[in-house]
């Protein structure tokens, strides 16, 4: 992607309010531009996947199945995160205190997998750590006693997903942000198109994820499940994943007493309601964790598709009067602030981008978008 180099009173629109959109529009308006923000649903509440995800930063727990450059672009947002979080006020909503592994007895061959998959794709002494029973209930004593192994990956993180794209709103509108909710748009250089007719911008930045599939025809969406709970009978300090043979579990701790459990991925575009045996099987992963789990009410059920493309992997564009940003598939608070730093560094000409080689390698028939 060139340098653009907008002047600083440059009117940009940014298509699409979910996690980049924010964090795109917050940052442009900071270095003074006009920012006007589209988004086909509403803005207070947003369709968006970063609405539904958990927040979790665990680069480690991607690394076993995905690339390389996955784990590098989390540890960025490892020393990323924490800053635009105290520019933004908001350092309580981030916790860093790694990530818990554990797996059902017959299952304790997914752990060992995995540690082989995780120290052969960083080439050897990976930082996790394997754990026993005693071990573990030390990490978290309202777990069950039966799990007799763990591994603990130090350093990973989550964040209370939806109290930032709450602040981030609140300070895009106290920075002057223009914000238009219930406004699908369809972007062009230096233009989009709403309802409402034609707009001229000095500058389109696409951020859509699957909104954006006209534009960027391999783009699909990989659905995924949430269960939101509520109960104060457990306490846990960090994610905690439930290892087996068809799939990885996870419960994420939020604030409230709250809880969010999903499964890693769904190869489906389908947006209807979970079925029962989802709900069934989310359900009896939080009671093997804890029983103490069989107690919470169940205050959600959430359903979302990821935008992906055919690497899973995201990518930046950049046409003249146009950049699109896309792809984060599962990864969205993981992925992000490499996403956006590197969009940044673009427009103000400074800045690294030292994932600039993988952003930038489009698909073939993408290259015309």
């Amino acid at each position: 992607m060139a340098d653009i180099l907008t002047p600083s009173n440059d009117h940009i629109a940014v298509a699409g309010a979910g996690l980049l959109g924010r964090l795109v529009a917050w940052q442009l308006l900071t270095d003074g531009h006009a920012v006007t923000l589209y988004d086909a649903g509403d803005l207070d509440v947003p369709p968006a996947a970063a609405w539904t995800a958990a927040g979790m930063v665990a680069p480690l727990c991607e690394t076993a199945i995905s690339e390389r450059c996955v784990y590098d672009m989390g540890r960025f947002a490892l020393t990323q995160w924490p800053r635009w979080l105290e520019a933004l006020d908001a350092s309580s909503l981030w916790q860093q205190n790694g990530s818990l592994m554990v797996a059902h007895p017959q299952d304790l061959g997914e752990l060992t997998q995995f540690r082989r998959d995780l120290d052969h794709a960083l080439g050897g002494g990976s930082p996790c750590r394997t754990l026993d029973a005693p071990e573990i209930q030390c990490l978290e004593p309202d777990l069950a006693t039966g799990f007799r192994q763990g591994l603990f990956l130090p350093d990973e993180a989550h964040l209370d997903n939806r109290a930032l794209l709450t602040r981030l709103l609140d300070e895009i509108r106290a920075l002057g942000g223009e914000c238009r909710a219930h406004s699908p748009v369809e972007t062009f250089p230096g233009e989009v198109v709403t309802a409402e007719g034609r707009r001229h911008f000095d500058l389109v930045i696409d951020c859509r994820g699957t909104g954006a599939r006209p534009r960027h025809p391999s783009l699909r969406g990989v659905r995924g499940e949430t269960l939101h709970v509520q109960t104060a009978e457990i306490q846990l300090s960090r994610p905690v994943r439930l290892m087996h043979p068809r799939y990885q579990l996870y419960v994420v701790p939020k604030p409230a007493h709250r809880f969010v459990i999903g499964a890693t991925q769904i190869e489906s575009e389908d947006r209807s309601p979970m079925s029962l045996q989802s709900s069934l099987e989310l359900g009896s992963a939080l009671y093997t964790l804890s029983p103490a789990f069989a107690e919470a009410r169940i205050l959600e059920q959430g359903v979302n598709l990821r935008p992906a493309f055919l690497d899973n992997l995201p990518h930046v564009t950049h046409q003249e009067g146009l950049i699109t940003a896309n792809g984060l598939f599962r990864h969205g608070y993981l992925l992000a602030p490499a996403v956006v730093c590197h969009l940044l560094a673009g427009i103000r000409g400074h800045g690294d981008r030292p994932f600039a080689d993988t952003l930038a390698a489009r698909p073939p028939q993408e290259n015309a978008a």
